[in-house]
């Protein structure tokens, strides 16, 4: 069991060439915990089959500290955050602060930085009673991490370009799901980046017209992690079955997922903005064994009928689902890889979805064994 929080699942497989984008921003002292953890799994991690965008921004532990101190204050406001950093860290890009990868390859650039980005923070953790960074400290923790970090750093934008000119695969990977996008996700309970699929070609530098297929991963029922609207939560006996069977807790932070009903407005809106081509149905073995099982189909809102999740919090925090009810199997599908092992009402349970979603089930997953899989359609078919 391999565990991946920064490194591209691609780095488990041999002769491929895994990279993370500038579109992230990156711990570095839990990129390389991460690479040890693996490498004694007997991975083998090296530059010939990694590489880091140099223009990447980094998460320090003033971020972390930054992110704590303001969740732990924010009281009933909290949005939920993993407190690792990656909000401050964003912020701290857009307000032209960040240090980057490649900063840490030349002092008088890291010393320029530091000023910049103390003069800021250290202003702010004022204002919060907050003591002031530690700069002598903070600078002997980058100069130890960059001796390990820097062989990584590259050109990524160029590499993948290359690439792609010569005629070889990408495939892209995002880290989060659509919802929890800054800007059409479910606002102020999101992330603090673009998590949609036109975040693929900002954040590596690879033009969007080199994406040929867009596959939304989606569970055959809804999750989420952290606080925010979710108007198809279950708090009953169906509710606690999805976490116990679906083993629903965060890969990172270990949180209990919130469960519900699979939402087909939320995945057919995602798939509109996302641009999705087909879909991933995944766990649907988890659905094994419920006599009844809903779709949420639409949203009430008062005496009105919706057919999206509306932008206001206050009318987010309103709606209510409208439920179309199918009758479950009994049977099993763990490990079924074809229609014929799939019990009669699974395949209606999944075309049902295809027709609400208005999108194509391209593959379902049936266990948590990657060869469980019915492939309908290969992404990378011409």
């Amino acid at each position: 069991t391999y565990k991946l929080s920064l490194l591209p699942s691609g780095i488990l497989r041999k002769n491929k060439l895994s990279v993370i984008g500038n579109g992230v921003v990156l711990d570095p002292w839990a990129l390389m915990d991460e690479v040890a953890k693996l490498r004694s799994q007997g991975a083998n991690i090296s530059r010939r089959n990694l590489i880091i965008a140099e223009n990447t921004p980094l998460i320090l532990p003033l971020h972390q500290d930054l992110d704590q101190i303001r969740e732990l204050s924010s009281g009933n406001a909290k949005i939920g955050t993993t407190g690792r950093g990656i909000g401050p860290a964003y912020e701290d890009k857009v307000g032209r602060r960040s240090i980057r990868l490649s900063d840490l390859g030349d002092d008088r650039t890291l010393e320029d930085r530091l000023d910049r980005l103390l003069a800021h923070h250290n202003a702010l953790r004022k204002g919060l009673d907050a003591p002031p960074i530690d700069r002598p400290k903070l600078k002997t923790e980058l100069t130890k991490i960059s001796a390990e970090v820097l062989p990584f750093a590259g050109p990524v934008w160029k590499v993948l370009n290359e690439q792609n000119k010569a005629g070889k695969k990408l495939l892209f990977e995002g880290a989060q799901g659509s919802l929890l996008d800054v800007d059409f996700g479910t606002y102020p309970y999101v992330t603090s980046s673009s998590t949609i699929s036109g975040m693929a070609s900002i954040g590596s530098g690879v033009s969007l017209s080199a994406i040929k297929f867009v596959l939304g991963i989606v569970k055959a029922y809804t999750t989420r992690v952290g606080e925010g609207p979710f108007p198809s939560e279950l708090f009953d006996e169906v509710g606690d079955h999805l976490a116990s069977v679906g083993r629903e807790k965060g890969t990172v932070t270990g949180r209990d997922r919130r469960c519900g009903w699979f939402d087909a407005i939320l995945v057919k809106q995602t798939c509109t903005v996302s641009g999705i081509n087909g879909i991933a149905l995944t766990k649907l073995d988890v659905l094994d064994g419920l006599e009844e099982i809903k779709i949420c189909k639409g949203y009430k809102l008062g005496s009105i009928e919706v057919d999206y999740l509306p932008t206001p919090a206050a009318l987010q925090r309103q709606v209510e689902p409208i439920y179309e009810s199918l009758e479950g199997w009994s049977g099993s599908t763990v490990g079924a890889r074809s229609w014929m092992d799939l019990p009669p009402n699974a395949i209606k349970y999944i075309r049902r979805i295809e027709e609400l979603v208005g999108c194509t089930i391209a593959l379902v997953s049936t266990s948590p064994e990657r060869d469980d899989t019915i492939l309908v359609k290969d992404p990378f078919e011409n």
